[in-house]
């Protein structure tokens, strides 16, 4: 168990990383097409298709530190009026529901990269495949993230998500 938390710290920790990255590419292409288009009136054709792909990258690898803190839409309200042990068997239920559906998302991820290896990403001679690898790669992140707090919150209480 200890292992796999400090597995977690480590996966949650290069994803908020990687998040934060591509979030600074996105907005620093953003201001450079707003430049490019209005200053100089000569609109860069790649820029804004990366700073798409960035945003796509940066969603889905915050994700995993979301899960991590506490901070996705949650059921706290609803938890925190129901006895201890009830409030975690929703905890763990409502966490059992994201693990199954990012699961799946996962799946169809690898399969939708799987499919468009071949096309290419507009203005650019790159396989959109790497902007659609965003989902079964930010899946693996997040799977962990929610394994995690479902092991702290079985272990320490589950609230821990939120002070984590």
């Amino acid at each position: 168990m200890r292992l796999f938390l400090k597995l977690e710290d480590l996966t949650t920790g290069l994803a908020l990383r990687l998040s934060i990255a591509f979030l600074v590419i996105a907005a620093g292409l953003a201001l450079f097409q707003v430049v490019t288009r209005f200053v100089f009136d000569a609109p860069s054709t790649w820029s804004e298709v990366i700073t798409r792909s960035a945003m796509v990258w940066s969603v889905f690898l915050g994700v995993a530190v979301a899960f991590r803190h506490g901070a996705m839409i949650s059921v706290d309200v609803i938890m925190n009026a129901l006895p201890r042990r009830l409030g975690l068997g929703l905890f763990l239920a409502a966490n059992t529901a994201s693990l199954v559906f990012f699961s799946i998302l996962l799946w169809q991820g690898w399969l939708m990269t799987g499919r468009v290896m071949n096309q290419k990403l507009a203005a650019l001679e790159v396989s959109i495949a790497w902007v659609y690898a965003a989902l079964p790669v930010g899946s693996v992140f997040i799977l962990i993230a929610i394994v995690a707090a479902m092991i702290r919150g079985a272990t320490e209480g589950w609230r821990i998500g939120a002070a984590a």
